[in-house]
């Protein structure tokens, strides 16, 4: 487990807010965005380890941006990664997130129906029974690890019944989205290879669910393999590379980032106590407790966008061709917005946070994240009678999603109400 470093005098010319090293040790970097939200909000950001970049830490500057596809697109750049990590350019070619519109809408369009709020109620008994069976069996120990034991095995368990997986290959999932999440962090790289691991998992992945498509090709079901592999863009089957990065997405999205903002969530309670308390006595605080637990852990920390056009922000002009990097953590913390962001209240009333999203990529699974952390949250209100970190959070290296690798803790489980 990394060590965190010791608060050090912020300035411009030293802060870093990218290193993956830095998230590992010393997890989010909310010292750093605030001194930049308070100096320098629209922040060329120059260092040897990355290609530069405009630092956007303010609310509504990532609003703005977000909402004009037109004038800052996905393409070519996704996110910021620094230079040992360079994705691979031959996969995962084109899908939902690096795709400008119009191709965006219709793309997303195969299986949006999928994620409607109607269809994610239906889901609900079924998520319920996943979250009851996964707590049935960590109550017969009184240790273990949040992570392993409980957030992962909940929600990897969701999507992979959606698209059809069978049980026997969960665990394969789980290690690939692992593997291409997190490249950079040792624990998961294949032979010390950042470059290794993710084209590896990627094959894996692709190859995997190219069978289950020909299968679903052969005799459809109902499952999301099945509704995109028979799906269509412009009369036309999706083309093999876009029907392999679709399921690319639904696999490592589908359950990543829900992982993340549960164990995130539970932290946040085991930290803050008085707000678990509160919660345990008011059940009507259970939806904004959901959307307190998505803004204070920003489980996407960050995307970025390339100007196809020369744009003032603050002052600033933006160059064309120039990148954006649009840190919605930071966003979620802003004062102007969030005057007390920086505490976790589980009846914060009002919230627009940008955890999902704003504009035309606003998250697909939004309406299945939530109920995911509903769901788990209502469970362990009933069941959970202690709990306890028994050792330190062991955090994912990684600038680009907040994966919280180990959450050992020590707990008592009731028994589930008949």
């Amino acid at each position: 487990m990394a060590t965190a470093d010791p608060p050090a005098k912020l300035s411009l010319e030293s802060l870093d807010i990218i290193s993956p090293e830095h998230y590992e040790r010393n997890g989010y970097p909310h010292r750093e965005w605030a001194y930049l939200r308070a100096h320098a909000p629209v922040f060329w950001y120059d260092r040897p380890n990355v290609d530069p970049f405009y630092a956007i830490t303010k609310y509504a500057d990532i609003v703005e941006i977000g909402k004009q596809p037109e004038k800052f697109l996905n393409e070519p750049r996704l996110a910021i990664f620094t230079k040992e990590f360079t994705p691979p350019e031959e996969v995962p070619a084109r899908h939902l997130l690096n795709m400008d519109p119009p191709d965006h809408g219709k793309y997303r369009n195969v299986a949006s129906k999928q994620f409607t709020p109607r269809m994610v109620k239906g889901l609900e008994p079924h998520v319920r029974r996943i979250t009851r069976d996964v707590l049935d069996e960590a109550a017969k120990k009184d240790h273990g690890d949040f992570v392993q034991d409980v957030s992962a095995k909940i929600t990897i368990a969701v999507i992979a019944e959606m698209l059809g997986v069978p049980r026997r290959d969960w665990e394969l999932l789980f290690r690939w989205t692992n593997e291409i999440i997190a490249p950079q962090d040792p624990e998961f790289q294949r032979n010390a290879s950042v470059e290794e691991t993710i084209n590896g998992a990627r094959m894996e992945l692709f190859q995997y669910f190219n069978a289950m498509a020909q299968e679903r090709r052969r005799k459809p079901t109902h499952d999301i393999v099945s509704v995109v592999a028979n799906g269509s863009v412009n009369g036309q089957p999706l083309p093999p590379k876009e029907l392999l990065s679709y399921y690319f997405l639904l696999v490592v999205a589908g359950n990543e980032t829900t992982r993340n903002a549960m164990t995130g969530g539970l932290l946040a309670f085991v930290e803050n106590p008085g707000e678990w308390a509160k919660l345990q006595k008011h059940a009507s605080l259970l939806d904004a407790a959901v959307e307190e637990i998505v803004r204070w852990t920003t489980p996407v920390i960050q995307f970025a966008r390339t100007a196809t056009q020369d744009y003032r922000l603050r002052g600033t002009t933006i160059r064309k061709g120039e990148s954006v990097c649009l840190f919605y953590a930071s966003g979620n913390r802003d004062e102007e917005v969030f005057p007390d962001g920086d505490r976790f209240r589980v009846d914060r009333t009002l919230n627009p946070h940008i955890a999902f999203g704003r504009g035309e990529h606003v998250c697909l699974g939004a309406h299945l994240a939530r109920l995911e952390i509903r769901c788990a949250l209502e469970a362990l209100r009933e069941r959970l009678e202690s709990i306890e970190l028994a050792g330190p959070v062991d955090r994912v290296r990684s600038s680009f999603v907040g994966g919280i690798k180990r959450v050992p803790i020590r707990y008592k489980l009731a028994p589930a109400r008949a």
